[in-house]
């Protein structure tokens, strides 16, 4: 029998990811039934795979429990087991280095890398964009990272997201013909949603008395594309130490450009509100989508990417 890290044989992880109950949306079991199956690394992925196998009986198992910041996960045994007996693993490489590790080690049915499918960006193209508003390597140096020289966070794109869709029913749809259509039909379904959401960005972003935001972690970038320049107080670690020299250059942006507000995130709030006290401005919260919280189990990516619509709008002054 193969045998796992940690000497876990698969059927023990079986028996414990049966034991260890928890609390999510999504399915908890390791689907072990015979029933299909998908692992999806957090929530975004977690999202696509629910209206991707909506109606076909398949079970969808979300590796980042809400209100567990991706960035910082590391698999329990019930997670493992889940990834391991899943007949699609889909997930993000270089994003969350523990699900790489179990990918690689423990994966048994088909894998879906998110970052060959959605033509992530270059983190040097959103420094072209907006190097005339702020010095990017200053954020390089204070941020130590694996994520390499793609910015991750592409589910600020509705697109790339719908590109997502249709490459995950495709998986299905292999490893389940007997759904294949009801697989790409509810892809079809989600792209058309996608489509308008991004319609709605391009439209509401299109006349604003600013341009620049300020939020306090590396995860906007792909909000570029409907013309908005995005300064962060750290890079891409939400857990990461601002510099001096950051701090000092975001300061000078916000008395240029007539920032009024600056962004914190729900799983992070502190760095955001303090930098806002500290120059009393306004304190927004600006949700990176990475995962639900308490405060946002009722909601789903559209209506998060919808409120962040509004609040954006709100704070520069769109018309």
């Amino acid at each position: 029998m193969r045998l796992y890290s940690g000497l876990v044989t698969l059927s023990a992880l079986t028996v414990a990811g049966s034991l260890l109950a928890g609390c999510s949306a999504f399915s908890d079991d390791s689907g072990t039934d015979g029933e299909v199956t998908v692992a999806a690394a957090f929530y975004p992925l977690a999202y696509v795979a629910e209206r991707v196998t909506d109606g076909t009986g398949a079970r969808v198992a979300l590796l980042t429990q809400p209100g567990t910041e991706p960035h910082d996960l590391e698999l329990t045994i019930k997670e493992t087991a889940q990834l391991a007996d899943a007949d699609v693993v889909v997930y993000e490489s270089g994003f969350q280095p523990a699900v790489d590790d179990a990918v690689e080690q423990n994966a048994r049915g088909a894998t879906l890398d998110a970052t060959e499918v959605v033509d992530p960006v270059p983190f040097a193209e959103h420094a072209d964009e907006h190097a005339e508003h702020a010095d990017e390597e200053g954020h390089a140096d204070e941020d130590e990272h694996d994520h390499g020289e793609f910015d991750p966070h592409f589910w600020q794109d509705p697109i790339r997201v719908a590109d997502l869709a249709d490459a995950l029913a495709d998986e299905l749809a292999d490893a389940d013909q007997d759904h294949a259509d009801a697989y790409r039909a509810n892809a079809k379904a989600l792209r058309e949603d996608l489509t308008a959401l991004d319609g709605e960005y391009a439209a509401g972003l299109a006349d604003c008395e600013r341009d620049t935001i300020v939020v306090s972690h590396d995860a906007f970038g792909y909000l570029e594309k409907y013309g908005l320049h995005v300064a962060s107080i750290v890079g891409l670690s939400p857990d990461a130490e601002p510099t001096g020299a950051v701090l000092g250059e975001l300061k000078e942006l916000i008395k240029t450009e007539g920032i009024t507000t600056v962004f914190s995130e729900p799983l992070k709030p502190a760095l955001g509100e303090s930098f806002a006290n500290d120059l009393g401005l306004t304190n927004g919260v600006l949700d990176p989508v990475e995962g639900l919280t308490d405060a946002t189990a009722d909601q789903d990516y559209l209506s998060l990417m919808q409120a962040n619509l509004a609040t954006l709008r709100s704070a520069n002054g769109c018309r």
